[in-house]
C-alpha cells in the first residue's frame, strides 16, 4: 500500500487491533472524518503480548477495508490509526498517552474474558496483565496531571460492559490504596457507556483476490449491516458527531436492555431455533437454509409469528431489524457453519428461544407452534452424535424421554412439564 496518510489530533486510544475493531470503530471513525470536523486519530495499543501491531505499522497504519453482502461491494481505505504502543515493549510510551490532554475517548474489545479484576495485578506490574488494570493506571497518570477523564466505549460482548469495566477500576483503587479523591474522580470524571455492538466481521479474505491493485496484509472485511447502541446520560454527539453521518448509531439513555432483547431474540433466537432442525436434515451452513423452502420458511415463521410479537419495541423497527437479519443470513460471503453455531444448544435455547416461547404463552394464552417444534428438534438432535456439549447434558438428553428433559429445572431454570403434550406431538417427526 502507498496512500498518503493525512495527519490528525490523536482524540482515542484503542485497546486491540483485531479484525472487529479496525471493521467496527476504526471504519466508522473514518466516516466520522469524512462527514465533519472531527479531526481524530487513533492509537492502537496492543493489550496483549504477542499481537498484529508489527504488521499493521509496517503499512503506517493503513489498511482497506471492504463491505461485503447483496447491497455489492463497498471498498474503503481508512486511515485513521496513526500509530500502535505496545506496553509489553515499551510500558512507558503506554503511559505516555495520559498526557495527551487531546485524548478523549477509551475504546476496547479484549474479548468477553477482558473485563476482569484480578487480585494477582500489582501497581508496580508494567504491564499489569488484566486491560482493567492497565486502565486504571493510565487513570491515575491522568488524575495526577490533572488532566479531564475519558470517555470509555468498550465493545466487549458482555451485559453492562461499561459499568463492569468501572467496577473493576474502583476494585483496583481499594486494592492499590490509591485513596478517595481518585475514586471520585474515576466517578465523576469520566463517562463509562454501557454499549451493543452488531456486525458480522469475516477478517482477511484467505485465499481471496480482493481486486485491490495494491497488496494489503491488514485488509478487513465485513458485512455492510452494522449497529451500534450507546447507553450513555451524557452528550455524546457533542464530542463525536455520529449524526454527521448515516452510521446506524443508537445513543440511548435507557433503552439498551430492548435493543440487546431484540438482538437475542431475533438474530440468535433464529440461528438457536433453526440450527438443530437444519442439521438434521442435513444442511451444513446458514446460508444454505435460506436457500432451502422447508427451512427458510420454518425460520421467517420462528421470527416474524411468534418472536417479533413478544417483544416491546415498534413493530416497523422490529420488522426492518428481523429482514435484515434474513438479509445477513443469505450473504454469499459469509460462510457460517450450523455446527459452530450449535454448540451449547441446550443453554443457548435457554437463553435465546426458551423466553419467546414463554412471553407468546403468557401474552396470547395459546401455544407458539414453530417454536415448540424448534424445541422438539432440539431434542431430537441430541439423541444424534452430532452435538457439542458439556458431557453431562449430552448423556442426560441422550438418555432421557421428552417429560424428564422437560422437566429438568436445572436446564430449563425452571419445570416446563406443562409443554410435554406440545412438544412431545413433534418429537421424531
Amino acid at each position: 500500500m502507498n496512500f498518503e496518510k493525512k495527519q490528525r489530533t490523536e482524540r482515542v486510544i484503542q485497546f486491540g487491533e483485531g479484525g472487529f475493531l479496525r471493521g467496527f470503530v476504526d471504519w466508522m471513525l473514518q466516516k466520522i472524518n469524512d462527514n465533519s470536523d472531527f479531526d481524530g486519530s487513533v492509537v492502537v495499543v496492543q493489550p496483549i503480548d504477542q499481537g498484529m501491531c508489527d504488521m499493521l505499522s509496517a503499512q503506517n497504519c493503513v489498511y482497506t477495508h471492504v463491505c461485503r453482502g447483496v447491497e455489492g461491494v463497498d471498498t474503503t481505505v481508512v486511515d485513521v490509526i496513526s500509530r500502535c504502543v505496545k506496553p509489553y515493549e515499551d510500558f512507558g510510551a503506554y503511559l505516555a498517552l495520559a498526557e495527551q490532554p487531546e485524548m478523549r475517548f477509551v475504546v476496547s474489545n479484549t474479548t468477553e474474558s477482558g473485563i476482569v479484576f484480578s487480585e494477582e495485578d500489582k501497581i508496580t506490574d508494567a504491564p499489569p496483565k488484566s486491560f482493567p488494570a492497565k486502565v486504571t493506571l493510565l487513570l491515575k497518570k491522568r488524575f495526577d496531571l490533572g488532566l479531564s477523564g475519558f470517555i470509555f466505549l468498550p465493545c466487549e460482548l458482555i451485559n453492562r460492559n461499561g459499568d463492569n469495566l468501572k467496577k473493576c477500576i474502583l476494585q483496583y483503587a481499594d486494592l492499590w490504596s490509591l485513596g478517595e479523591d481518585f475514586k471520585n474522580w474515576v466517578e465523576k470524571e469520566n463517562v463509562f457507556t454501557n454499549t451493543l455492538v452488531d456486525r458480522i466481521n469475516t477478517g482477511y479474505p484467505r485465499g481471496e483476490d480482493l481486486g485491490l491493485g495494491y497488496e494489503d496484509n491488514m485488509a478487513n472485511t465485513s458485512e455492510f449491516f452494522h449497529l451500534w447502541v450507546i447507553e450513555t446520560d451524557f452528550d455524546l454527539d457533542s464530542e463525536m458527531p455520529f449524526s454527521k453521518t448515516d452510521l446506524n448509531v443508537i445513543i440511548t439513555p435507557d433503552k439498551l436492555e430492548m435493543y440487546r432483547t431484540r438482538k437475542v431474540r431475533i438474530l440468535n433466537g433464529a440461528h438457536t431455533s433453526l440450527v438443530p432442525y437444519a442439521l438434521l436434515s442435513g444442511l451444513d451452513t446458514v446460508k444454505s437454509c435460506l436457500d432451502d423452502k422447508t427451512m427458510s420458511d420454518h425460520l421467517k415463521k420462528c421470527v416474524f409469528d411468534e418472536i417479533i410479537p413478544t417483544l416491546d419495541l415498534p413493530r416497523d423497527e422490529l420488522l426492518s431489524y428481523a429482514n435484515s437479519v434474513v438479509e445477513r443470513f443469505s450473504n454469499p460471503y459469509i460462510k457460517h457453519y450450523l455446527s459452530a453455531i450449535a454448540l451449547n444448544s441446550v443453554s443457548k435455547f435457554k437463553v435465546r428461544v426458551l423466553p419467546s416461547i414463554l412471553e407468546y404463552i403468557k401474552r396470547y394464552n395459546k401455544m407458539p407452534e414453530t417454536l415448540l417444534f424448534a424445541f422438539a428438534k432440539l431434542i431430537d438432535f441430541y439423541k444424534t452424535d452430532m452435538t457439542n456439549d458439556d458431557k453431562d447434558v449430552v448423556e442426560f438428553m441422550k438418555n432421557s424421554n421428552t417429560a424428564e428433559i422437560l422437566a429438568n429445572e436445572s436446564l430449563w431454570g425452571q419445570d416446563l412439564s406443562f409443554l410435554t403434550s406440545e412438544v412431545e406431538k413433534y418429537v421424531n417427526k
